[in-house]
């Protein structure tokens, strides 16, 4: 029986660009939570402070919560580091940021929607890498989150240096010390995307200072993006033994579906596909 309670919510920009479409999907499909990344287009980390109340007013007015900016912090090449990616998806470049201070920006946003957690990466792939590359940044990226109360999610991404589960467990062991500021924001489907399907030890490594998941799924022969339910990842199995090991009485599930040519529709699948999974582990929705 799964202990922990999942929350369920449902980035914003999944459904569609524009915010009557994110609200109008909420209403349609009893959701409450929604995590915002961008809004027509634009992240939110390139708009003013005063553009971001706007948005957090309308959200307010729905009835709607915000517990996530899903931020691209860091989703940009490393200082003095060459990436050999091609193409990212939502791949930020500072220079569009209004505000000198990237970061300090992105926590006033998170202020302004109400959010209390931010999502942040780990620099763009490159060569070499090693985890105390990123002490000093998560140093800094926790006194500020401990000063703005807000809580840090640092996520697993193919494209990054962290890209797997078994990067991510080794990163959070290797930190001088871990607090709960700053945590893992674990997403199994883009371990199983680079072929990497989460070992049981770096899971029971992980689960203690989860709070916060990603739910996509994925057609292994295909290899391509699918609603949750749909695709190959265990996904019963993967959330029992996490929810097993799992301390917080509540984690936010957070459904990033992926599937742009059909965005609302496929969210609409996977957060019908995510009760059901639910029911069949025993977890509570709320």
């Amino acid at each position: 029986m799964a202990v922990s309670r999942l929350a369920l919510a449902v980035i914003g920009d999944e459904i569609g660009p524009s915010l009557p479409e994110m609200i109008s999907f909420c209403a349609e499909h009893g959701v409450r939570r929604l995590d915002m990344r961008t809004v027509d287009g634009r992240n939110l980390l390139a708009m003013t402070l005063a553009e971001v109340a706007t948005i957090a007013e309308t959200l307010k007015s729905a009835g709607l919560e915000v517990p996530t900016f899903v931020s691209p912090l860091l989703k940009w090449p490393a200082p003095n580091k060459a990436s050999s990616n091609g193409r990212v998806d939502f791949a930020f470049d500072p220079a569009q940021c209004p505000h000198q201070d990237v970061l300090a920006h992105a926590f006033d946003i998170a202020n302004t929607l109400g959010a209390s957690h931010i999502r942040a990466f780990s620099h763009l792939r490159y060569p070499g890498f090693a985890p105390h590359d990123l002490h000093d940044t998560v140093e800094r990226l926790t006194a500020v989150a401990n000063d703005r109360g807000v809580t840090i999610e640092l996520e697993n991404e193919p494209v990054c240096n962290l890209g797997s589960t078994a990067e991510l467990a080794r990163f959070f062991e290797a930190l001088p010390s871990v607090e709960d500021r700053f945590r893992p924001l674990l997403d199994i489907s883009n371990s199983y995307s680079m072929g990497a399907p989460p070992e049981a030890a770096d899971i029971a490594s992980l689960a203690p200072k989860v709070d916060m998941i990603h739910l996509k799924d994925r057609d292994f022969t295909a290899k391509r993006t699918v609603p949750l339910g749909d695709g190959d990842v265990p996904w019963a199995n993967e959330l029992e033994r996490l929810l097993r090991d799992v301390e917080v009485p509540e984690v936010i599930a957070s459904i990033e579906t992926h599937c742009p040519h059909d965005g609302r529709n496929a969210t609409a699948r996977s957060v019908q596909a995510l009760r059901r999974i639910a029911r069949e582990i025993g977890a509570e929705m709320a």
